[in-house]
């Protein structure tokens, strides 16, 4: 076609014919090029263009040398200046898709639009979403979480608790009105196909090749999106508008539906950027075709982790026309087992759950039931908010095992009662008691006792020990099995407090003990010294000076009735040996009973005296054990139980979630 053929066009339909031309032309270089190596088959009602070789290595156009279709024809200035505009635009958007080939008029009425939006939203911006009080109170219990974890767990744990908390911070601040929904599929499942049909005009490419659709594109029922097509990352350029019609604008209102690349795409790129878009739509429409439906990648790395997302979700079985009588049904039928074996709830009967469609794209035969249903869909407004919620569900459940324990944990009395008595039992305060007795008994019978007895006993223990203790083991041994003694008892009651608690919060009760155990030993040697015999003698009880003179008055008699037999022998005094025997006799024998009784009458207090400096040694150390061990034990058991009680917040009645 000339430039004399065009002359009598309006702008924008000169610039439409020009592209068919443009079209028409690439479509027979095309089959020129292809018969030497065999025709490719295409749709007979579309020619997309097929991006080859020589696109990188050809410029578009340049000024003056024509439109570019293989005329020769010049044009004018002004017709130079649009195709240097157009050379600049194809360059930019060489992508791949049919959104590249906008026209000159569609392109200057989309930015006028955008003008006139950014201009209208200026004034009065869109409404952001507002979440309901319980998903606000389980976000805010999510959040608390993650703030009381990050030093128990690590990052790679919490990572998806805080991107959920992240989407949904920046989900709340954009528009409540619209609704972000994804279309995803395999290769060749039609797509892109019932995207174009649901929009009414052929906006992403559809086609033979593989895969066919490069890069996401995002098409708007209603103005005021721009933020939510944004946070997906899809330029201005890949962003369009159905097709006019009243009827399917007020029906979808608010709909933004997004064409993503295919799932099982040979390219890395694509499968990434459809992982990256479906964590941040509003909700997803899966389309399978009759022989992928039952494909292993998309039921095992999306519809099965997914499950939980089932209100969010549509299923739909595309290329129904390709199926003969109601093979349809049965192909339905087992995708909808397929469904259940993955956890998806189906939303049959009113409950709540997947939308599962049967259609065809390319004849029209269910897209209008399912423009209903997505009509109705975005019109209640609480996809967002239900995908936020399904979000949390998911995080709670995988952070499920760091916080639901198996069993009641805590550390029981009869625990804390033991740890102290291993600890007493390391610092010896059975032997501490036995040796206070003893040195009570010493004590009394040095006070009650005969001097007589006294001085053999001194006699007789010249050459012993001053302490009265033998030697049995080396002060090293003994230091070596006390610091046992206290390990083991650490690490029991540490086992003991951190069973049934999740690993990570389970290492963290044993480290906190292992710490507070360090240095344990050498305090309770401190404490054995302080708390043990108190510095001195005994306390005597009040009898004691009157056994005193007692024995006093018994050695006072043997002594006075000596002396006076001596002087009867001497013949100093008058021979009476009654009475001088009689005397020593009292005392010899008065003197025994005497100690004998005080160490019956001693047994009971030095029994309580004993008694009472192990009580003091064992309150030593199990109060010393207590501040080193069982309080920083406590404190992670309390930390724990702050966490449970978050996380029972987080997790939602009847989300399928317990907390043990």
């Amino acid at each position: 076609m000339t430039g004399t053929g065009r002359a009598g066009l309006g702008k924008g339909a000169e610039a439409r014919v020009a592209d068919q031309g443009a079209g028409r032309d690439r479509a027979g270089l095309a089959k020129h090029a292809d018969t030497g190596g065999g025709q490719r088959s295409r749709p007979p009602h579309r020619t997309p263009r097929q991006p080859g070789p020589s696109d990188e290595a050809t410029p578009r156009r340049t000024p003056g040398t024509g439109t570019g279709t293989g005329t020769g024809t010049d044009a004018d200035p002004g017709t130079h200046a649009r195709a240097d505009a157009d050379a600049d635009s194809t360059e930019t958007w060489d992508d791949g898709l049919i959104a590249r080939r906008v026209t000159d008029a569609a392109a200057a009425a989309l930015a006028a639009e955008r003008e006139t939006t950014t201009r209208g939203l200026g004034n009065n911006p869109p409404a952001p979403l507002a979440y309901d009080g319980p998903l606000r109170s389980r976000l805010d219990a999510l959040r608390e979480l993650v703030g009381l974890s990050r030093t128990r767990l690590d990052k790679r744990t919490l990572s998806e608790a805080g991107r959920v908390l992240d989407e949904a911070a920046a989900r709340r601040k954009l528009s409540g009105r619209h609704t972000v929904i994804a279309i995803a599929g395999a290769t060749g499942s039609g797509k892109s196909q019932l995207f174009n049909a649901l929009a009414g005009v052929a906006i992403s490419e559809t086609g033979v090749r593989r895969p066919t659709t490069a890069a996401p594109i995002a098409c708007s029922w209603s103005d005021g999106a721009a933020g939510l097509i944004d946070r997906l990352g899809i330029p201005g350029r890949l962003r369009r508008r159905p097709v006019h019609n009243p009827e399917t604008e007020a029906e979808l209102r608010g709909l933004v539906l997004v064409d993503l690349p295919d799932h099982d795409s040979a390219a890395v790129q694509h499968r990434e950027q459809v992982d990256r878009i479906l964590k941040l739509v509003d909700a997803v429409i899966w389309v399978v075709d009759p022989e992928k439906y039952a494909d292993a990648i998309l039921h095992e790395r999306y519809l099965r982790p997914m499950a939980g997302h089932a209100e969010v979700m549509f299923v739909v079985l595309n290329q129904v026309d390709r199926l003969p009588g109601d093979a349809a049904d049965q192909v339905l039928d087992d995708m909808r087992r397929l469904l259940d074996e993955d956890g998806v709830a189906l939303g049959e009967h009113g409950e709540p759950g997947a939308t599962v469609l049967a259609l065809s794209a390319l004849t029209g035969e269910g897209v209008g039931e399912l423009r209903e249903a997505l009509g109705q869909f975005v019109a209640e407004r609480g996809a967002a908010a239900r995908r936020v919620a399904a979000d949390v569900d998911a995080a709670a459940a995988e952070l499920r095992p760091v916080y639901a324990a198996e069993r009641r944990v805590g550390l029981s009395e009869e625990a804390r009662e033991e740890f102290g008595a291993r600890l007493a039992d390391a610092v010896g305060a059975t032997a501490a008691g036995e040796a206070a007795e003893r040195a009570w008994l010493r004590n009394a019978n040095r006070a009650c006792g005969t001097p007589w007895l006294r001085l053999w006993r001194w006699y007789q223990g010249r050459g012993d020990s001053t302490t009265g203790r033998h030697a049995v083991r080396t002060q090293a041994d003994e230091e070596a099995t006390a610091r046992q003694r206290v390990e083991q008892a650490v690490r029991t009651v540490a086992d003991r407090a951190s069973a049934g608690l999740p690993g990570p919060w389970a290492q963290a009760v044993r480290e906190a003990a292992v710490r507070g155990s360090q240095g344990l030993s050498e305090a309770l040697d401190e404490l054995a010294a302080r708390a043990g015999l108190p510095p001195g003698r005994p306390p005597r009880p009040g009898w004691w000076p009157a056994a005193v003179l007692v024995q006093a008055a018994m050695t006072l008699l043997q002594i006075v009735g000596g002396v006076w037999l001596a002087g009867q022998i001497a013949g100093v005094m008058a021979p009476n040996l009654g009475v001088p025997v009689l005397l020593m006799l009292c005392g010899i024998i008065g003197g025994p009973l005497v100690e004998w009784g005080c160490r019956m009458a001693a047994r009971g207090p030095a029994r309580r005296y004993g008694q009472e400096a192990e009580r003091r040694l064992r309150e030593a150390a199990a109060g010393c054990g207590r501040a080193r061990v069982l309080d920083p034990v406590a404190a992670e058991l309390l930390r724990y139980r702050e966490v449970r009680e978050q996380y029972a917040r987080v997790v939602r009645t009847g989300s399928g979630v317990r907390v043990g």
